[in-house]
């Protein structure tokens, strides 16, 4: 990634991004070439991916390499690894990560934990609705948007309702974002839930929720 850098560019995408991190300057297709160049064809146990995500994530020193860990964290041969007992360390990427660009892709790999293991994760992610870290709800409301016709509609329903009141842009638009996806799927169930809640969505999450409707 260094070899690639360019300063110019990592200079607009650290202010695009408000990131305190700075970056090399890369492209995200750059990115991946790279990381598929060193990562595809390692070897690992279990332990030691886990161990490498952690190291990888805390020792970053541009934002590229954080991007390089979810690489990693989303390949396909590690992923019988993951069980509900990792988490503490999906916690801490969500917790520390803290933007959108981390926190939207970990939502995806917590997402596919929730469809697998549903009884663990699912009283996980109502307590994470209700949690004083935004990132967290954030994750518990989006954390179903490649669902589908498979959406608990119940879990989803139950981590909006404690954050229809917040006044922040990124929960706003989190249950907007959840809402017209599911609209894909069951239009009519997403506008009769915003007519049922009208007076409690935001404005920005009833246009969300009703674009594609």
């Amino acid at each position: 990634m260094a070899a690639e850098a360019d300063p110019q560019r990592a200079a607009g995408m650290q202010a695009y991004m408000k990131s305190t991190m700075p970056y090399y300057g890369l492209r995200l297709p750059q990115v991946r070439a790279i990381c598929r160049e060193v990562l595809d064809g390692s070897s690992m146990t279990c332990d030691e991916w886990k161990g490498t995500i952690v190291e990888m994530w805390r020792g970053a020193g541009r934002r590229e390499e954080r991007y390089a860990a979810h690489y990693l964290l989303t390949l396909k041969r590690h992923q019988d690894c993951l069980t509900p007992r990792d988490m503490p360390m999906l916690e801490e990427l969500v917790v520390t990560g803290a933007w959108w660009d981390h926190v939207d892709e970990l939502a995806m790999v917590i997402g596919d934990l929730l469809r697998k293991h549903p009884k663990q994760m699912r009283p996980l992610m109502r307590r994470w609705s209700n949690d004083p870290n935004m990132w967290k709800r954030r994750v518990s409301i989006i954390c179903q948007l490649r669902f589908k016709q498979d959406t608990d509609l119940e879990l989803l329903y139950a981590n909006i309702e404690p954050n229809l009141d917040d006044k922040e842009f990124f929960i706003r638009k989190a249950i907007g974002w959840a809402l017209r996806q599911f609209a894909w799927t069951n239009p009519k169930e997403v506008a009769r839930y915003v007519r049922a809640h009208e007076k409690q969505l935001s404005g920005l999450s009833k246009r969300e929720a009703l674009k594609n409707i």
